[in-house]
């Protein structure tokens, strides 16, 4: 999916570049096409992957903030070289992205990141896949490690999967000969074998 995204003329931003990833995800619901809603899997890369882990946060959002109450929920999600833990980030480079994001640190505005980071709303019930590189210059590898730390002393069941070296640099997850794509299908597949099948009474 796409989104208003932030720097000069791209409009994004608190709160709206969260409203464009919740309305786009609510928009599968309305598709006259064949679709499995009740087997998403929300994946992103990069920025995307901070957007994957709040989107399947969702459903713990409050009445009233951007992206409450989804229509389409997930049975996991996937965040790969992730910002997944922004109040730390931003605190690692106050005069980076997530500042821009967000409209300031999480000192002056909390309330956003009370709803808008993914590690303030775990755990989540479905399985979650943290994929990052440990040499990767952009987004360091803590990001990954801060939530599945956290996630994990929640109670959530978090994978992180850590590439070493060259092979997981930042932007080697988005090409589907690396290494850190071959961890992502191998995932994928393990979820799917374990979900009961569609005519098991369980599901």
């Amino acid at each position: 999916i796409e989104y208003r995204r932030i720097g000069r003329g791209q409009g994004g931003g608190w709160p709206l570049t969260f409203v464009d990833v919740a309305a786009a995800i609510d928009h599968l619901g309305t598709l006259a096409a064949p679709l499995a809603l009740d087997r998403v899997t929300f994946f992103g890369h990069s920025a995307g992957g901070h957007l994957a882990l709040w989107a399947a946060s969702r459903a713990r959002l409050p009445d009233g903030a951007p992206g409450a109450n989804p229509r389409i929920e997930p049975v996991a999600a996937i965040s790969a070289a992730g910002v997944n833990d922004l109040a730390r980030s931003y605190r690692d480079a106050p005069r980076g992205a997530v500042g821009m994001l967000m409209g300031g640190g999480p000192d002056e505005v909390p309330e956003r990141y009370a709803v808008g980071d993914p590690i303030a709303l775990v755990p989540l019930a479905i399985g979650v896949l943290l994929v990052h590189g440990t040499e990767d210059a952009t987004v360091s590898v803590r990001r990954s490690r801060d939530y599945a730390e956290t996630a994990r002393a929640r109670g959530a069941v978090v994978d992180l999967i850590e590439i070493p070296g060259e092979a997981g640099q930042h932007r080697s997850f988005i090409f589907r000969d690396s290494e850190g794509w071959a961890a992502v299908t191998r995932w994928l597949e393990s979820q799917r074998d374990s979900r009961p099948a569609p005519d098991d009474p369980r599901s």
